[in-house]
């Protein structure tokens, strides 16, 4: 099969590429060239005894390697010009004005035009063409533009094949996260375990991006173990920041450590709601309504035991106290999890967590490349 010569383009995780190549073949009816030109990642399919749509839905049902299956409609040279001209009239027939499109290009090679140069003039002539919107985020077909060196294949499908973390319509926590102020009670023993245990937690939250860590101990500690344990803590936010700067793309919350005594902290925060998870608790499924209740309000601090619970005198100020998971004690670097999992699903099964709306005006955000609605992908 010569790498101009093909019908459907299948993208998958590097090193897969044989694997997804024997499966395609064994299907019959197809011929399949993994990494053409040693492009990880791509394997092209020329259908050689069935229609193109038939072989996709077959590859789709069949080859879990293949991420992306794409059907190519046309073959550019690795020209802007020709590039464009192509993609319009790929789309013609294809997308109509009541629909929404976005362009996603994947460019290899060395070209005298960016991904984002093809994005912008191919997405300005689909909309002249066809009169539909762009969305950039969750459109109603994407057009693929996949330029192999000295050839462009052009492929559209429905929006749905992509998977993102978020799309309008999705509950969205962040907002709630930024309300929890988790109330830790620090980790004593050796210190080995302690500094473990402290990096555990100090990720924990830093995962969510909770508005405040309050380490608070009951009692005096020494204060080799609160350093090792602080220590701990700041490692484990710290690394887990590092990943979330360099891999989303938004600002990141870093989260902000303070010490306080607990029996202090809960008299100073007693006209805030507070909520102690224990063994002793009313399980979270019985609670979800008093819970909708506190996090209206601007914080809502969670208090978490270690070795030992949070000190039964305690609960008479707090306005809950919860169970996470009746009939388990859980470790203490799980506690921090489960209590927060635990808190936004009990919300979001009563309708309690914002909505994703979505970043505003499509025609702005024409020069950016994103994803879009992540759902069960139809056949095609």
């Amino acid at each position: 099969m010569k790498e101009k010569d093909f019908d459907i383009l299948l993208k998958t995780p590097k090193g897969l590429e044989n694997i997804a190549a024997t499966r395609v073949e064994e299907l019959g009816g197809m011929k399949a060239k993994a990494r053409p030109k040693g492009l990880l990642g791509l394997v092209l399919v020329k259908c050689t005894e069935m229609p193109v749509e038939e072989a996709t839905i077959k590859i789709l049902e069949n080859v879990p390697e293949a991420e992306k299956v794409l059907p190519v409609y046309a073959i550019a040279r690795a020209e802007l010009d020709d590039i464009v001209s192509k993609a319009v009239a790929v789309v013609k027939d294809r997308l109509s004005r009541d629909e929404t499109f976005a362009v996603r290009t994947t460019r290899r090679g060395s070209h005298d035009f960016t991904s984002i140069d093809v994005n912008v003039r191919a997405g300005a002539e689909i909309q002249k063409a066809t009169g539909a919107s762009v969305d950039l985020e969750a459109p109603d077909k994407i057009v693929w533009i996949e330029i192999i060196h000295d050839i462009a294949a052009i492929s559209i499908t429905h929006g749905r094949i992509e998977h993102k973390k978020l799309w309008p319509g999705k509950p969205y926590a962040v907002p709630i996260l930024r309300k929890i102020s988790i109330v830790q009670m620090p980790y004593t023993g050796p210190l080995d375990a302690v500094k473990t245990m402290g990096i555990r937690i100090g990720r924990a939250v830093q995962t969510f991006e909770v508005m405040e860590l309050v380490v608070a101990p009951k009692e005096p500690i020494k204060a080799e173990e609160l350093k090792t344990f602080l220590d701990g803590v700041f490692e484990g936010i710290e690394s887990r920041y590092e990943i979330q700067r360099r891999s989303y793309g938004r600002p990141v919350h870093k989260v902000p450590v303070l010490v306080d005594n607990l029996y202090q902290l809960v008299l100073a925060r007693r006209n805030e709601p507070i909520v102690v998870t224990s063994t002793r608790g009313e399980p979270l499924s019985k609670v979800g309504d008093k819970l909708v209740d506190l996090f209206k309000e601007r914080r809502v601090s969670i208090l978490i035991g270690a070795r030992e619970g949070i000190p039964t005198g305690l609960f008479r100020f707090a306005d809950l106290v919860v169970d996470l998971s009746p009939g388990v004690t859980i470790s203490t670097d799980y506690a921090c999890v489960a209590a927060i999992i635990g808190i936004l699903t009990s919300l979001e099964e009563r309708g309690a967590l914002e909505i994703y709306r979505g970043k505003k005006s499509a025609e702005r955000r024409l020069r950016h490349r994103s994803a879009s609605m992540p759902t069960h992908h139809p056949k095609i």
